[in-house]
C-alpha cells in the first residue's frame, strides 16, 4: 500500500502539472508508468513509496528542457521539501538518481534497482503507442512539413532507437517489453507496412479524412 498522505500530495500537487504537457508526457503516460512500475516492483524487495514517487516525478522537468528533462526532474524531486515528511535523505538521493537514469538514451545503466524499474516501465514498448508518439512529436515540431518528411524522420528515429543495435536498452528484460520490442523490430524491417501504418496515424493526427 502506498502511504495515503504521500499519494494525496502527489495527486493534488504533482500530477496535475502534466495536464499541460505534450501528448507523449501527459497524465496518461505518467499514470501508465506509475502502474507499470508498481507492477514490476512486486518482484523485488523495494520501497513501494519510493517507486511511486520516482514514477510520478520522472518527467516533471519537461517544461525546463526536453533534452535534459531527466536532470531537471531529479532536481525538482530533490528540492521538494514536502517529500522529506516520508523519505530520508539517502532515499531522496536514490530517487533523484533513479529519475536521472531513466532516459532510454542514457549511456550507462541505472545506479540502482529503482532506476531499472522505472526505466523499464517508461519504455512502454507498444507498437501503436510508439508510432503515434513519434508522429505526434514530428507534427508538433515540424507542423508545416508534408508526410514524406515525417516518414523519413520517423523511420530514422525508430531504427536508431528500437532497431537491431539501437540505443534503447532493457535492464530488467520484462517479457512484456521483450515481446513488444520483437514485434516492433519486425515492423521496422517491413518498410512498406511501416509506411502504411505511419501514414494512417499521420492522417488521423492532422485531421485528414
Amino acid at each position: 500500500m502506498i502511504n495515503l498522505e504521500l499519494k494525496q500530495y502527489i495527486e493534488n500537487t504533482i500530477l496535475p502539472q502534466y495536464d499541460t504537457f505534450d501528448k507523449g508526457h501527459n497524465c496518461d503516460h505518467i499514470h501508465h508508468v506509475i502502474s507499470e512500475s508498481l507492477l514490476l516492483a512486486r518482484g523485488y524487495n523495494v520501497n513501494k513509496n519510493m517507486i511511486y514517487a520516482i514514477a510520478a516525478y520522472h518527467d516533471i522537468g519537461i517544461p525546463l528542457g526536453r533534452k535534459e528533462h531527466h536532470i531537471f526532474s531529479g532536481k525538482i524531486l530533490n528540492d521538494d521539501k514536502q517529500l522529506r515528511k516520508w523519505f530520508s535523505e539517502n532515499e531522496m538521493i536514490t530517487m533523484q538518481q533513479a529519475i536521472e537514469d531513466h532516459r532510454a538514451s542514457a549511456k550507462n545503466p541505472p545506479r540502482s534497482i529503482y532506476g531499472c524499474i522505472v526505466a523499464e516501465a517508461d519504455r512502454d514498448i507498444s507498437t501503436e503507442t510508439i508510432l503515434r508518439r513519434t508522429i505526434q512529436f514530428g507534427i508538433k515540431n515540424y507542423p508545416k512539413e508534408p508526410f514524406p518528411f515525417h516518414l523519413q524522420r520517423a523511420t530514422t528515429h525508430l531504427k536508431e532507437k528500437y532497431g537491431n543495435g539501437g540505443y534503447l536498452k532493457l535492464y530488467l528484460h520484462s517479457s512484456k517489453n521483450e515481446q513488444g520490442l520483437a514485434k516492433l523490430r519486425t515492423l521496422i524491417a517491413n518498410e512498406k507496412e511501416l509506411e502504411q501504418q505511419l501514414h494512417t496515424i499521420f492522417d488521423k493526427e492532422t485531421g485528414v479524412q
